[in-house]
């Protein structure tokens, strides 16, 4: 699959990882298609006055942190530092000196990150870094990514809107 088309996994999916991969990789090409063509303006606009951290650069700034905490440092047990940040709303703030493009890189970067991370684990599998003793398994935390994904996408949708009047998936 290409890093850049996004395409639905097949129907006749049979290997569980792989279906959930792709629609997560679905997912993520869809929110970085939100924030493509869009001006530093737009990108890191907060037209939401009760979210005043979230943008649309914010949205992908927050994928990033919950790809790196969920997929490598949860899941794969790798030690990375974590982007949370020091309060609830860190993972979305914007830093001195991003672009457009910048944010996208790391979110893109993080993508590499994760698959290595997974690298040779199954479904059944639970995950290495068990930071909080749940014992989940790597089908959870990718559930979870893909529910998480999908939602912010959805939050996309309508910042992208509200940016240039774009409409579509």
């Amino acid at each position: 699959m290409s890093s850049n088309q996004r395409v639905w996994p097949a129907a006749d999916a049979h290997d569980e990882l792989r279906l959930m991969t792709e629609f997560l990789t679905f997912l993520r090409l869809t929110a970085v298609s939100k924030v493509e063509g869009l001006s530093w303006e737009d990108a890191s606009a907060t037209p939401i006055p009760t979210s005043p951290v979230v943008s649309a650069l914010g949205v992908l700034r927050h994928l990033t942190a919950v790809e790196r905490w969920w997929l490598s440092i949860e899941a794969g047990g790798v030690e990375l530092p974590s982007l949370w940040g020091e309060d609830a709303d860190a993972s979305w703030r914007l830093h001195e000196g991003d672009t457009v493009e910048s944010v996208i890189a790391e979110y893109r970067a993080e993508w590499e990150r994760s698959a290595d991370a997974l690298r040779g684990l199954g479904p059944d599998d639970l995950t290495r870094g068990d930071h909080d003793g749940k014992g989940r398994t790597v089908r959870w935390v990718l559930a979870h990514l893909v529910q998480e994904t999908g939602r912010h996408v959805g939050h996309l949708d309508f910042l992208r809107e509200l940016a240039d009047g774009e409409k579509g998936e």
